[in-house]
């Protein structure tokens, strides 16, 4: 008897910017394996060692592929020994293609299908469909893309979602090629999607699981949450667009459910939001989405990281219900005299650069307080740093800085990793002896007159030019650090 096997893929967004890690984490979860594309041109990037280990992690099968050998600059037996190096895969399983011309692309497939293993899912089995995506359509409601790993789905079935515990009757169901291609039924091992009447995409968690209404099961593990690194606070240039700005900003979080949102209001901005980004790429990106697709006009402040701290304060403890409080608005950050101590966030950072720029990157890496882990040539002139950085010192200009001392080459990645106590201080921002709340902003203290001399040298140039006198001050408390006029 003849099997025929379907193979569904999903693509993750090319080069897997930091910001965009989960995306991928989400998308493994409903694979069994991957293929690992690098640039036969510039070879593994910082980006590529973070996605393998996600997959790795996953215990998927990997195939590398080497693309683009039709440049003329490209060097796949260099790509190869790379591959090699860092990740233990022998070269011999490189697949080496051009995609434009179309150079073996024939034997990428050949390879999926002969060292790719069948899903491990059982149609007997009772329902059981992870949601790993979801999105937002006006007339069809929420349209949630499961993985079956158990069981089948068709329409006019009653599912349940294990997370919310609500009913649905299914309206729809299919696969998508890429575009949806409604089907009779989803079977186990399938990859598609499920149209069941849901209003809000909070709905359709991500890593719920769907089983049917009479055969309850065990909830598969899911992901872990996505978890904001970076805030900035969003207001209407004018407060008369802030129902038009509340209604964009609550359509973009429906499809981008990694985004968190909390209501904010300022004395100089009005009433405006606080939202939480998986990174700076991710905040610009959604403030662009929000002015291309909604013509919203915001101001957004500057972008800040969570901080915690060990309260010592009894009334304090009191107010906030635990001794560890995380606050992501500098405006609330307390007082050192309430605190045991602060804590920051940690991660550690993937450079992988040509070694002619090593001495500058160490440089620039010890200025913002990194902590080198380790060095490793992955050939004869690349080499791959791994660095402990504050958050807070990488999240607003160091992949510019990055770029621009490294001619380009150099590529960056980082990942979580927790808190650790730093002596830092809140730094107020004074005009004309009044503070202003928005320019707030968190500091180390051995940095803090740096930052605050170039913050009052940026505002001295931002702030139009007055028929009187206006000082710009920085200040730690009751002391005056940095001033312009």
């Amino acid at each position: 008897m003849k099997v025929n096997r379907v193979i569904s893929g999903i693509t993750t967004p090319g080069m897997g910017h930091v910001d965009f890690s989960y995306e991928v984490a989400r998308s493994i979860s409903a694979c069994q394996g991957v293929l690992l594309v690098v640039d036969a041109n510039e070879g593994i990037q910082a980006q590529t060692v973070a996605n393998f280990f996600l997959a790795f992690e996953a215990q998927l099968t990997i195939i590398p592929v080497i693309n683009k050998i039709d440049l003329r600059n490209a060097d796949p037996e260099r790509v190869e020994k790379q591959i090699e190096k860092i990740f233990d895969i022998p070269k011999e399983d490189c697949i080496k293609i051009s995609a434009k011309l179309g150079t073996n692309v024939n034997q990428v497939l050949q390879e999926v299908v002969k060292r790719i293993p069948p899903p491990n899912a059982n149609p007997e089995d009772p329902l059981k469909a992870l949601v790993f995506d979801s999105t937002f359509d006006h007339y069809r409601g929420v349209i949630a893309n499961v993985a079956l790993f158990g069981g089948n789905v068709c329409k006019g079935d009653k599912i349940v979602s294990a997370h919310m515990g609500k009913t649905y009757e299914v309206n729809e169901v299919g696969v998508l090629r890429p575009q949806e291609h409604p089907t009779d039924k989803l079977y186990a091992g399938q990859v598609g999607y499920v149209i069941a009447g849901m209003k809000e995409v909070k709905e359709a968690q991500i890593g719920d699981t769907f089983y049917l209404q009479k055969q309850p099961v065990e909830p598969l593990p899911g992901f872990k949450p996505a978890k904001p690194m970076v805030f900035a606070g969003i207001y209407p240039v004018d407060q008369s667009e802030y129902n038009n700005l509340r209604s964009a900003v609550e359509k973009l979080t429906l499809n981008d459910s990694s985004v968190t949102v909390h209501r904010d209001s300022s004395p100089a901005l009005g009433a405006g939001w606080r939202l939480g980004f998986l990174g700076l790429l991710h905040m610009e990106v959604f403030n662009q989405r929000l002015e291309q697709e909604y013509n919203a006009s915001v101001i957004v402040t500057a972008p800040t990281v969570p901080y915690k701290a060990l309260l010592a304060s009894a009334k304090l403890i009191k107010e906030y219900g635990e001794e560890e409080v995380t606050f992501v608005n500098p405006t609330q950050f307390p007082d050192r005299s309430q605190v045991l101590e602060y804590l920051e966030p940690m991660v550690v950072g993937t450079i992988i650069t040509p070694d002619e720029f090593i001495g500058k990157i160490m440089t620039m890496c010890l200025n913002r307080r990194a902590v080198q882990k380790n060095m490793l040539y992955i050939d004869d002139h690349r080499v791959m740093m791994k660095y402990l950085f504050p958050l807070n010192e990488i999240v607003v200009d160091f992949y510019d800085h990055l770029k621009s001392l490294s001619s380009g080459y150099a590529s960056f990645d980082y990942e979580d990793a927790g808190y650790q106590p730093a002596d830092l201080i809140k730094l107020d921002i004074l005009l004309n002896g009044k503070p202003v709340e928005e320019l707030t902003t968190i500091a180390h203290k051995e940095k803090a007159y740096a930052v605050g001399k170039a913050m009052c040298e940026r505002l001295k140039d931002s702030i139009p030019r007055q028929l009187f006198e206006i000082a710009i001050q920085a200040a730690l408390g009751n002391k005056v650090i940095a001033r312009e006029t």
